[in-house]
């Protein structure tokens, strides 16, 4: 017979291609990871696993054994949410991924919350960017992504949680300094700061700002970077500008606010939402998630109109 565990150790395994890497992933060691998967394999009478390859590959069979076992967690899990959802009470993990220009933002404001109120549930919480989290949603990796949308991705569910506007930072020394309002046409490329390359927000930036239209031969100095952060402290201390989400504003002193500077109407927005696979059961849990995030954004950003949406 094969047990939920087993599952779990051949699942992780078809995944990472490691026994090492699933081991840890599951919390355990290498050699019992091992000895459990071989007394699989042996009950089975199968190979589910080639272990002359490097990284270790699942066998035709194999293939169709995990499958089934992908299956049978996601009943298991279910059932596991129904009993607990009828007892009142919401347990188990929730694996989410969120990209890095909503993560130092948006987690602060949820997270407390959500553990206070749901102390038997486990947030499970992967930083990374849009086609990571796609992937990781696709191979079961986690449950659950908060990222920009929409993605127009085959076998994947959305919905929306708000619009957050997108916001010019301007430096004192920059000529949109003395402006109230700002047109994307104003916006001077050689003097744009922008995130590095994969970042959904750069491409929206790019969209916005028409740069793959202009050159940005002019500039002596290309520097790119992950954080935004950084992107505001160059703005900070030398000439030019940047974009910043709405979230990001927050709790920035009034020396700061000073040189945030809106785009004229209709004002430019992302839409940010929570993404799962097709297959997603934990539907209960991804519920409280969502009503936790409403619950904690400013009602400026939850009451945002969606008449401007900057595509990715």
């Amino acid at each position: 017979m094969m047990t939920f565990v087993q599952m779990e150790y051949i699942v992780a395994l078809d995944r990472l291609r490691h026994f090492t890497l699933a081991a840890d992933h599951c919390h355990v060691t290498q050699p019992t990871l091992s000895m459990q998967i071989q007394k699989l394999e042996e009950a089975l009478g199968v190979t589910i696993f080639d272990r002359t390859r490097q990284p270790v590959i699942p066998t035709a069979i194999g293939l169709e054994i995990i499958a089934r076992a992908k299956d049978m967690l996601s009943q298991r899990d279910a059932l596991q949410e129904l009993v607990a959802y009828k007892k009142g009470t919401l347990t188990g993990e929730l694996r989410i991924g969120i990209i890095p220009t909503l993560a130092p933002y948006l987690l602060p404001l949820f997270i407390q919350e959500f553990a206070q109120r749901y102390e038997k549930v486990k947030l499970v919480i992967s930083e990374m960017t849009t086609d990571g989290l796609i992937l990781s949603l696709k191979e079961g990796a986690i449950d659950a992504a908060i990222l920009v949308t929409p993605l127009h991705q085959k076998g994947m569910k959305e919905r929306v949680l708000f619009y957050e506007e997108m916001l010019a930072y301007v430096s004192k020394k920059n000529a949109l300094y003395r402006k109230s309002y700002v047109l994307p046409q104003d916006i001077d490329p050689n003097k744009l700061w922008l995130l590095e390359e994969g970042h959904c927000f750069r491409s929206q930036i790019e969209k916005l700002c028409a740069l793959r239209k202009l050159s940005r031969s002019g500039s002596h100095f290309d520097y790119e970077t992950g954080s935004i952060e950084t992107l505001r402290r160059l703005v900070d201390i030398n000439d030019g500008i940047t974009i910043l989400p709405e979230l990001a504003t927050l709790g920035m002193p009034a020396k700061q606010l000073q040189l945030i500077r809106r785009f004229k109407n209709p004002v430019p927005v992302r839409e940010v939402s929570l993404v799962v696979h097709r297959d997603f059961i934990k539907k209960r849990l991804l519920e409280a998630l969502r009503a936790s995030i409403l619950l904690s954004i400013p009602e400026k950003v939850r009451k945002n109109k969606s008449a401007n949406i900057i595509a990715i």
